[in-house]
This record gives C-alpha cells, sequence and structure tokens, in this order.
C-alpha cells in the first residue's frame, strides 16, 4: 500500500489555538493524576558533582518468581533511569546501578540510611518503591498543597538506575521523575509509563491498554499488536511517535499547540465532542476538552495524543 502521509495541520489548528492557560490546566491536572508534583519539586534540587564532590557507587542484585496468571510490575523511582526487556523466563532478573553524591562523608552515609529500595511481593505484584525524604510523607493527599514532599536540600543526591529482565506477558507501571528515561522491549501487556524530565522509547511492545507521557522529553512506542483498549500518550516539550502495525482500526484524538499532526494511515475527521455543561454557583461553566477527532479504518478504541511543543506521527510499521 502507498504511503500517503497526510498533515493534518489546518485542522488541528483550528482545535490547537487553546490558548497557554488551559493547556496549563490541562497539564496540572495529568500532574495530580500521576502525584508528580511534589516530585517535580525534588528534581529542580538536583546538583552538581562540583556541590557534590563525594561519590560512591554500589550494584544492587535481586531475583524474584512470578507464579500468579494476572501479573504486574510497578516500580517507581525518582532519580534514574528505568530498562525492561522481556523474554522467556518466569523470574524477575533485577539490577540496580546505584550513585551516591554527597557534599561530605557525614551526608554520604546519612544517604546510606534515608534512601531505601522498598520491595513489595504479592501473588499478583512486584512493586519496587525508591524511598526517602524527597517522597510525600505528610498527613494528607500529596496532590494537596498541605506538605511539598520536599524536605529540603539533603546535602546529597541517591541515583538508582534499573535494569529488570522480566517474563514477556507483564503489566508494567513505570515512574521515574529526573536523570533518567524509560525504555522498554519485548513486553506484551497493559502498560502506564510516567516520566518528567526524560524520554520514553518502547518498542515490541502493545496488547492491551497503553498509557505513556513525559513532560521533557520524547514518546515512542513500536506496537507488536494494535492497542485493544483505550489509550492515551503525550509530552509537553516533545514529539509523540506511534508505530502501529497494519490493519488499524481506532478513533484518535489530537490536541497541540506548537506542531503539527502527520499520519500514513487515511483518515476521516470526527465531529468535536459536545462542549458540557456545569452549574456552579448559579453559573453555568462549560468546558470543552479542544481535542481534534480522526478516524482509522472503522473506528476502534480511542486514542489520545497531545503534545505541547512537538509533532505527532501516526506512522504504519514497514
Amino acid at each position: 500500500m502507498s504511503k500517503n502521509r497526510l498533515w493534518l495541520g489546518i485542522a488541528v489548528l483550528s482545535a490547537g489555538l487553546i490558548g497557554t492557560a488551559a493547556l496549563a490546566a490541562n497539564v496540572k491536572e495529568k500532574a495530580s493524576d500521576d502525584k508528580v508534583k511534589a516530585l517535580v519539586r525534588a528534581a529542580l534540587h538536583d546538583r552538581s558533582d562540583f556541590d557534590l564532590p563525594l561519590h560512591e557507587e554500589e550494584t544492587i542484585r535481586k531475583s524474584f518468581t512470578l507464579t500468579s496468571g494476572t501479573r504486574m510490575l510497578d516500580v517507581d523511582n525518582v532519580t534514574g533511569s528505568i530498562e525492561v526487556v522481556g523474554g522467556q523466563s518466569d523470574q524477575v532478573q533485577l539490577v540496580i546501578n546505584k550513585t551516591i553524591r554527597a557534599e561530605s562523608k557525614e551526608r554520604l552515609e546519612a544517604a546510606k540510611k534515608e534512601v531505601t529500595l522498598d520491595v513489595t511481593e504479592q501473588p499478583d505484584l512486584l512493586k519496587l518503591y525508591v524511598n526517602g525524604p524527597f517522597r510525600c510523607n505528610c498527613n494528607c493527599n500529596c496532590d494537596n498543597d498541605c506538605g511539598s514532599g520536599w524536605h529540603g536540600d539533603r546535602g546529597y543526591v541517591v541515583k538508582m538506575d534499573f535494569q529488570l529482565q522480566v517474563p514477556r506477558n507483564l503489566a508494567l507501571k513505570l515512574k521515574t521523575v529526573n536523570s533518567g528515561n524509560i525504555s522498554v522491549r519485548d513486553v506484551i501487556g497493559n502498560f502506564s509509563v510516567n516520566n518528567v524530565n526524560g524520554a520514553i522509547d518502547m518498542q515490541n511492545v502493545g496488547g492491551g491498554a497503553a498509557r505513556a507521557r513525559t513532560v521533557n522529553g520524547g514518546v515512542k512506542v513500536v506496537f507488536r499488536e494494535n492497542p485493544k483498549e483505550n489509550s492515551d500518550f503525550g509530552s509537553i516539550n516533545g514529539s509523540v511517535d506511534l508505530h502501529f502495525v497494519h490493519g488499524l482500526s481506532a478513533d484518535f484524538r489530537f490536541k497541540i499547540f506548537n506542531g503539527a499532526v502527520f499520519t500514513d494511515f487515511p483518515m476521516t475527521s470526527l465531529p468535536s465532542q459536545t462542549a458540557s455543561a456545569e452549574n456552579r454557583n448559579g453559573k453555568f461553566v462549560f468546558r470543552s476538552d479542544r481535542y481534534t477527532g480522526g478516524r482509522v479504518g472503522a473506528g476502534g478504541p480511542e486514542i489520545k495524543a497531545d503534545s505541547l511543543n512537538g509533532n505527532i506521527r501516526i506512522l504504519e510499521q514497514k
């Protein structure tokens, strides 16, 4: 089939002139859903090697066996990368390259005590959680402003780079904030991937619901199976590249500000969703999601893609 790449810039532009205030509100909502607002504050306190002259490295190795039919891996990191590769084994093989930078020996020892890897093993879940003073430990919901989630400059930075070999059929929930990308290869199952200061790269994945979002970096997803459920992809400062296999049928929803939407697939426009009305203190407030819709094939699951500064590409694998 010939590749006639269509430019949807005109259609998207009509819905893309949304104003930074509206998009900022949407970004705030996304951040709240992912509970990363407090962690972003922590990321802003990253310090240079000049400020933190002491340096210590450690390699952590662990293995876990997942036996249940319904399985999920949940990795909740703060500073560092996450790399996941699927294979035939029923075990999870974990390697963490841990680096501590500190301003003094006292602070180096404090980092060893205060920053921990908390492991939760359940029949259908393996959770790896990097814990420390940078986490929100206030007595209320972390989405509220009752606590910043950051307890000041600790005089150290602890970076954990995760490398995991996992069973091929596994649901994934991955998060990191600072100083690292997230990459996934050869894993089939639902996934939810969130980054803040880094890219997301997923190869040969798919089979269910999919979500991948970052703030500073690109999002690239290459599917081995087209999504069968509603999915969501986005970046604030970066492009979104989605590679689908032949025979795609889906309903797309696009939102973009500085950029354009390109597609390899013939696409027909969908009507904009009707604005919803809400009665607030005796006044009606009308809300619109400001997305532009396009249907590929006979339609199917809804796939959302948005970017503030970057292009969106809907590509067919060769």
